[in-house]
């Protein structure tokens, strides 16, 4: 089996938990999503502005991630393609990324020597967001926040 696609290194790469799709990360900036069966490429991942050095697969296939020399994380919906947020937080470029489990947090490591821990839950982003908030918020803000009026 081959893949070829990306036009310079090929720098990372994590296989779908069901196996039947493949990620790669490269020096061109894109991670590709590939069958693993017919070894067609299925998309590209773009976004990042340098290079993406590190991919994983969310545990039940449905997100993937990726961490470049942009100092950025990415989770991407894997079945729109569509980068869902990003993540900042590092000085320094992304080195590895991993899910932690399924309970919906993700490890980043960095080249500033700091392996971080997010949480994607919005239950519990929420809960962070409201510990912080030293004001109630107006109904616009819960609108955007919750969808309520």
């Amino acid at each position: 089996m081959t893949l070829a696609g990306h036009c310079v290194l090929v720098i990372s790469v994590s296989c779908s938990p069901d196996g039947q799709r493949i990620v790669t990360g490269s020096e061109d900036f894109t991670a590709k999503v590939w069958d693993a069966q017919t070894e067609r490429e299925l998309s590209a991942l773009i976004g990042h502005d340098d290079l993406v050095i590190s991919v994983a697969w969310s545990p039940d296939g449905k997100e993937i991630l990726t961490g470049s020399l942009d100092n950025r994380v990415k989770v991407w919906d894997a079945q729109t393609d569509q980068a869902i947020f990003t993540l900042i937080g590092h000085d320094h470029w992304i080195g590895s990324v991993s899910w932690v489990s399924e309970d919906k947090r993700i490890a980043t490591a960095g080249e500033d020597g700091l392996v971080q821990i997010h949480t994607t839950d919005i239950d519990e982003l929420l809960q962070i967001a409201e510990s912080r908030v030293t004001r109630q918020l107006t109904s616009e803000e819960r609108e955007i926040v919750w969808g309520e009026d």
